[in-house]
């Protein structure tokens, strides 16, 4: 049977993926998940053997185009609609702070 996910892992998940849940939320994302493990398990059970292995339902093969040097957008255009900037580059959030430096 499928390890069940607890609302602590629920918690830690969206902790990390900076989402605020509420506790009805994290109890419902708990039955959700915990379902579609139930779900992955069941099809441990079909017979494999012989079944090859494929990255596509469908049969594709690669479409490859010339490759040709084309001109960029340039700093103005492509900073136009970047929310912070400061001369030639964008300004982002800090997502690493020296504590967490290793």
């Amino acid at each position: 049977m499928a390890q069940k996910i607890d609302i602590d892992q629920v918690r830690k998940v969206a902790n990390l993926s900076r989402l605020d849940l509420s506790s009805e939320q994290l109890t419902e994302f708990a039955g959700q998940l915990s379902s579609i493990l139930e779900y992955v398990e069941k099809m441990n059970e079909l017979d494999t053997d012989g079944v090859e292995p494929l990255a596509h339902c469908l049969e594709v093969s690669n479409c490859f185009r010339e490759d040709i040097a084309k001109e960029s957008l340039g700093t103005d255009k492509t900073l136009s609609n970047a929310p912070e900037q400061d001369g030639q580059f964008f300004i982002v959030p800090k997502i690493l702070d020296e504590s967490n430096a290793s």
